[in-house]
């Protein structure tokens, strides 16, 4: 008899998840009836403890990675980007405007200040400040003049992006999901669809403090006065899909391939800058919000990275976006039939995964063989140091790619064994009640990194578990699950460099060279 895959649930996780899960033939947890281990995936919103990594089970998954809030709070990810720019220069890591960490970088922020309204001829820059620790636009002011600069907190001062790209005069950013299998190999995937977030009163330099034409948060604007009405161009709401969108720019003849290959490098040099600081933790996946804003030169520049993004269900467009993305999430886990037995002589590394077909990484070499390049040779038996993870430039665009189906998955069945009449019922065996580990880890109002400092006995510590992320045929990453495509490792350089170690200066080598072949974005006119 095939049992169900279970899953459980920390409070305050969005109902998406569970109706997604039920949807896909899945139980929830009981802690009443279950065994402490009786789980598959356990889905929180904040982070988890080093001990629930520690104890991970092969048939389970959590959907947190150890420390990635480094690069979800604003001023640990202006941190990083600064020292990632000291280290390998400007020119990669020119995608987010200059920060200041007030109150600590005042007096350097008002040099930068005094000299720019001291400049001939220069027009003074507006400026945006944000509360390092809120979400959902809160807290956030735009400045011209230092008189209006206030604020009673920890915040991130930066130069404010007034020339953004419009659409109908409106402004808008893009909502784009990314998501990590591993950062020791690193394995990253950007979701094709996503959401593009519109401010929902005409941009207007004039009117710094409208934060219905300045911010594109759903959260502010879906209590303005303009959210319900059919707006000139945008329509009803706040949102389009990406699909959509890129409908529009290519009906303005705009080419998104390009603009696509530059998010996808922004999500990259991201991700370097924090991988060797994650833990080594085996059967994780972790779900970024990145945040992209686009200027009229067709430049994309980072806003900020979320953690756990919002998985609410506002309004249809995020039914369609969101419930498809958490049905590949699920597709990307790779569960076998084996991990419904969740026992420990269930787990083998020579499942196949159940049922579905795959693309290959790479189109040479057609006929795959045992003496392919192995993802993980070297890694599975050897220590990982503390540069852990690599990472580099995908130059998989976002464009369609043809959507493989598989036969017969183990979701299927579940569903099948659901439709069918129900045998008898039989009572179960009352089983001690036990509490799951990380069970009593409330989340908090706003992320907070835990400041867990990396050890020796940390970098030591070895995987056991085989990684569910690789194909078992070539033992590479799939290059596409549903949605997801795959954008490192791209090639067998970038493989070899994520192989023994982390290779970053390797890395980085590789990007140069991806990035000198891509053309620059003409400037082109959306009206």
């Amino acid at each position: 008899i095939l049992k169900p895959l279970v899953f459980r649930l920390h409070e305050n996780v969005p109902k998406a998840v569970r109706e997604v899960l039920l949807e896909r033939g899945w139980s929830e947890f009981d802690e009443q009836e279950q065994d402490e281990a009786d789980w598959n995936l356990y889905w929180q919103n904040s982070p988890f403890r080093m001990t629930d990594h520690r104890s991970i089970k092969p048939w389970q998954r959590l959907n947190h990675y150890p420390e990635t809030a480094r690069i979800t709070r604003k001023d640990y990810l202006a941190r990083h980007l600064k020292r990632m720019k000291g280290i390998y220069g400007p020119s990669l890591y020119e995608f987010s405007p200059v920060a200041f960490i007030m109150p600590n970088d005042y007096v350097k922020f008002m040099a930068e200040y005094t000299k720019e309204r001291q400049a001939l001829g220069r027009k003074p820059s507006y400026w945006i400040c944000k509360p390092v620790a809120l979400s959902r636009g809160r807290g956030i002011l735009i400045f011209q003049d230092i008189k209006d600069f206030v604020y009673d907190c920890m915040v991130i001062v930066q130069k404010y992006i007034s020339n953004p790209l419009l659409i109908s005069g409106y402004k808008w950013d893009l909502r784009l999901y990314v998501c990590v299998t591993s950062f020791c190999p690193l394995t990253i995937y950007t979701y094709e669809e996503g959401l593009v977030r519109f401010a929902t009163e005409k941009y207007d330099l004039g009117s710094l403090d409208n934060v219905y034409a300045h911010l594109t948060n759903t959260s502010i604007n879906k209590f303005g006065a303009s959210y319900k009405k059919n707006k000139e161009g945008i329509g009803r709401g706040c949102k389009w899909t990406f699909s959509k969108f890129r409908s529009y720019l290519r009906s303005h003849e705009v080419d998104d391939l390009l603009l696509w290959r530059r998010i996808n490098n922004i999500v990259m040099l991201t991700l370097l800058a924090v991988t060797p600081s994650v833990p080594l933790t085996s059967n994780c996946f972790e779900l970024f919000g990145f945040d992209i804003l686009i200027d009229d030169k067709f430049k994309p520049w980072l806003l900020e990275v979320n953690y756990s993004p919002a998985l609410h269900l506002d309004c249809s467009i995020d039914t369609t976006v969101k419930k498809r993305l958490l049905h590949d999430i699920i597709e990307l886990l790779n569960y076998k039939q084996t991990d419904t037995l969740r026992e420990n002589k269930g787990a083998s590394t020579k499942s196949s995964y159940a049922g579905r077909t795959h693309i290959r990484l790479t189109t040479q070499n057609e006929n795959a063989t045992d003496d392919s390049p192995d993802f993980l040779a070297s890694k599975q038996e050897s220590e990982c140091t503390a540069t852990s993870a690599v990472q580099s430039l995908g130059a998989i665009a976002m464009g369609k790619m043809s959507r493989t189906q598989p036969r017969k998955t183990l979701t299927s069945q579940l569903r099948e064994r659901m439709n069918k009449p129900k045998p008898s019922s039989q009572s179960k065996a009352a089983s001690k009640s036990k509490q799951l580990p990380g069970a009593r880890h409330s989340p908090h109002a706003s992320v907070q990194v835990t400041h867990w400092l990396p050890t020796t006995e940390s970098f030591n510590y070895k995987l056991t578990i085989p990684p569910y992320f690789v194909s078992a045929k070539d033992k590479r990453p799939f290059p596409r699950i549903g949605d997801f495509v795959l954008i490192f490792p791209f090639n067998d350089a970038a493989l070899e460099a994520s192989r023994n170690g982390i290779d970053i200066k390797s890395i980085i080598h590789e990007i140069h060279k991806l990035m000198s072949k891509q053309l620059p974005l003409e400037q082109q006119n959306v009206k």
